[in-house]
């Protein structure tokens, strides 16, 4: 069978993997099995499309990286807020990334009316983004461009769950980091696109309903 085959060139693969690593440089792994100190907090896609450190041009060891379906975050996901949790007051990092990209399946199936099993309650969280924007999603005739709008519309929604967390607020007062930051990726040409959230003002507005800055 063909897939098993392919299967078990992985493992070769891996082999030339670590010869050009340690010829570049003999001291890859022996820096690489250090303790991380990432700077940034990738929130990304399960698409196997998107790589994080491939499209942001990084090291192992540079990002730490969370992905899901559609690149969410959800108030009762623990996967994705232990990440986070972990991420800003173990690592500190500077930045937390939530990168959608276009062409996205988990967003194309949002928007079908049918259907979806399991993915349902899952896909529910970008319905609701849709919703919140319903006005400005259906005034888009192109259908295409509907769908590029919501992938970036769900990546500021996202940022904004984000800066919601108590982690993320506190850190930011007392340390002036971590920066929540939206962005895009196109698989037709390879860049990103920085959607330029204003973080001060979305944590300055968010804070006056989700303030979490206070002490128990």
């Amino acid at each position: 069978m063909p897939f098993k085959s392919s299967y078990k060139e992985i493992f070769t693969a891996n082999k030339k993997w670590i010869e050009r690593k340690l010829s570049a440089d003999p001291d890859f792994f022996k820096h690489l099995s250090q303790e991380q100190n990432p700077d940034y907090l990738y929130i990304g896609c399960s698409d196997s499309r998107v790589h994080a450190n491939e499209v942001m041009g990084l090291e192992p060891g540079e990002v730490f990286v969370h992905r899901n379906i559609a690149n969410l975050v959800v108030n009762n996901d623990l996967n994705a807020l232990s990440v986070i949790n972990y991420a800003v007051e173990y690592l500190n990092v500077k930045y937390i990334i939530v990168c959608g990209h276009y062409d996205c399946g988990g967003i194309r199936a949002a928007m079908e009316p049918r259907d979806l099993g399991i993915l349902n309650p899952w896909l529910r969280n970008v319905r609701d983004v849709y919703r919140l924007h319903e006005k400005e999603l259906d005034a888009i005739t192109d259908q295409r461009e509907r769908y590029n709008r919501l992938v970036e519309i769900n990546v500021y929604e996202q940022c904004l769950n984000v800066i919601k967390t108590a982690e993320v607020q506190k850190s930011y007062m007392e340390s002036g980091y971590p920066l929540v930051a939206g962005w895009v990726y196109d698989l037709h040409d390879g860049l990103l696109k920085d959607l330029e959230i204003d973080f001060e003002k979305e944590l300055n507005r968010i804070r006056k309903i989700y303030d979490l800055t206070k002490g128990k």
